[in-house]
Formats: C-alpha cells, sequence, structure tokens
C-alpha cells in the first residue's frame, strides 16, 4: 500500500476525533506524517509503500492520537529548537510557542559577560536546555514543583550534553542563595487558565495534562503570575527581565499586575513559528 493512501486514512480518523481540538488547517495531515515518520525511520514519501507491519503499527499509534492522546506523549520525544527533549506522561508538553519565549530570553543575554537565566516550571526543561544551548557561557538554572519533571529535565540535560541545573521548589524555593540579585532573566510560562475554565480546555488538554500545568487553581489565573512578579526583584540584577509566557485575553490583566508591582519597560510581544500566545516582558523594580 502507497503511503499516501495511508496517510489519507489517518486523515480522515483524526478529523472525525471529538477529542482533538483542529485549530489549525491541516494539522491532521501534519500529524499523520509525523507520525508515519516515527514508524518508518525517515520522512514519508507519498510515492513510498508501506509494509502490512508498518501499516498495523502505524494504525495502532494513529488510534492512540485520535482518544486525544499528545503526540509527544506517543512518539516518548518532541523537538524543540533543534534539541529532541524526552517527554513522559506527568509532565508539562513543551509547546511551538514557547520558542518565542526563548528567543526573548536569548536576546537579553547575549552580550552579557556572564549571563545568567532562571526558568521557572521549568517541566522538562525546555526553555532552560534551549538557552543553554545557544547562550555561550550562560549559568542557566531550571525550577519546578514536580520532582518527576526535574528529573526528567535533569536526564534531557545530560543525554544532551546541556549544562544546566535544575531544582525542585515551589517557583523560587529550593534556589540556591548565591543566586540573588544575580538572574538576568527569568522566564515563566504560568498556568494561567482561571479554576472554572479548566473544563472548556480541549480533551487533548484537559485529558492528558497534569492540572498544576493548567491552573494554580486561583478565580483568575493570576495567582501564580502575581507571586512570581512580587517574589522575583530579590533574584534579578539591577538590570533583570521577566518574561512570562500568556495567552493574549491575559495580556491587560499581566500587565496591570506588573505595573502594580513596579516594573519598568513593560511590553506585549509575539513572534515564532506558531505566534499563538504573548510574551510579556518587564524590566526589574528600581
Amino acid at each position: 500500500m502507497k503511503a499516501r493512501t495511508v496517510l489519507d486514512d489517518a486523515v480522515k480518523v483524526l478529523k472525525a476525533s471529538p477529542a482533538i481540538d483542529h485549530w489549525q488547517r491541516g494539522r491532521e495531515r501534519i500529524e499523520a506524517e509525523d507520525l508515519l515518520w516515527h514508524v518508518l525511520g525517515e520522512e514519508p514519501d507519498p510515492r513510498d509503500d508501506v509494509t502490512v507491519e508498518q501499516r498495523r503499527a502505524f494504525d495502532r499509534l494513529v488510534a492512540r492520537r485520535a482518544t486525544g492522546e499528545p503526540i509527544p506523549f506517543i512518539k516518548g520525544s518532541t523537538e524543540f529548537r533543534g534539541l529532541e527533549l524526552l517527554v513522559r506522561p506527568g509532565v508539562f508538553v513543551p509547546r511551538d510557542a514557547s520558542e518565542f519565549l526563548a528567543e526573548q530570553a536569548m536576546r537579553r543575554l547575549r552580550g552579557r559577560a556572564r549571563p545568567v537565566h532562571l526558568d521557572l516550571a521549568t517541566g522538562a526543561g525546555t526553555i532552560a536546555l534551549a538557552v543553554a544551548n545557544e547562550v555561550r557561557g550562560a549559568d542557566v538554572v531550571g525550577t519546578d514543583l514536580s520532582a518527576d519533571a526535574v528529573k526528567l529535565a535533569r536526564t534531557n540535560a545530560k543525554r544532551l550534553g546541556v549544562r544546566a541545573r535544575f531544582f525542585t521548589g515551589d517557583l523560587f524555593g529550593g534556589l540556591p542563595r548565591t543566586l540573588e540579585g544575580t538572574v538576568d532573566v527569568v522566564t515563566l510560562h504560568p498556568p494561567y487558565v482561571p479554576m472554572h475554565e479548566l473544563v472548556d480546555l480541549p480533551e487533548e488538554i484537559r485529558e492528558w495534562e497534569p492540572e498544576h500545568t493548567l491552573t494554580d487553581r486561583s478565580p483568575d489565573g493570576l495567582g501564580l503570575i502575581s507571586r512570581s512578579a512580587r517574589e522575583a526583584p530579590a533574584w534579578l540584577s539591577p538590570n533583570g527581565w521577566l518574561l512570562l509566557e500568556v495567552s493574549p485575553d491575559r495580556v491587560r490583566h499581566v500587565k496591570g499586575v506588573l505595573r502594580g508591582e513596579g516594573y519598568r519597560d513593560i511590553r506585549s510581544t509575539k513572534g515564532g513559528p506558531v505566534p499563538l500566545t504573548r510574551v510579556i516582558v518587564a524590566r526589574r523594580p528600581r
């Protein structure tokens, strides 16, 4: 059977799934090709022949995806800025949209003699490892409330040969005190979904990702953002930056929180390969 036929059949299955968020035109084709690539071990050519065994293996993966299971969980890994990161259930799935958060951090770290970067709620180490890989000489640290996430981040760092340190703790908890007042950039992709809006999330997110990575259980979704804004100045260098990745509908509220804490040069930025979110950048209060 030709790969084209196999892919066409898979696209029909994925399009019919109510568990998948069909937010992007052509997403099902992209995902089907990704899964077939995983089975074949090479990029599929529509004209290639697919064996019966390969078709069965592929169909099993498509059936899993149709339940809403994220592709990184199915494959066990995902690519982020050229790094192949191991991914496990129970840890936040890296997002392509977060590449822009990494870019914004790198812009503010490059050119410094001894750049220091701190990534909060680091998950699999996504942002921290990207920065450590691309900013020469950077001292990169990541923290996460989940010990499982920190273990996975350390595994990714070792596997990739990227130098970064990871600690278990709630926001700045668990960090060595020697970092106080030295951090040039703090990044955070916070759980900003208000508690009552969890039921409105797509099933592929709601049913497969840990609740604590989606919401801080506050009624407005600003609980962790407010805490980070209050606590960050003690860790930031005099002209250090706090960068927060949020959805567009949260921008006005997050800016208000930052203004209330005295931050300077507050802006909302967007960009990257999938500009679905916004990165709010703000300089440390005087």
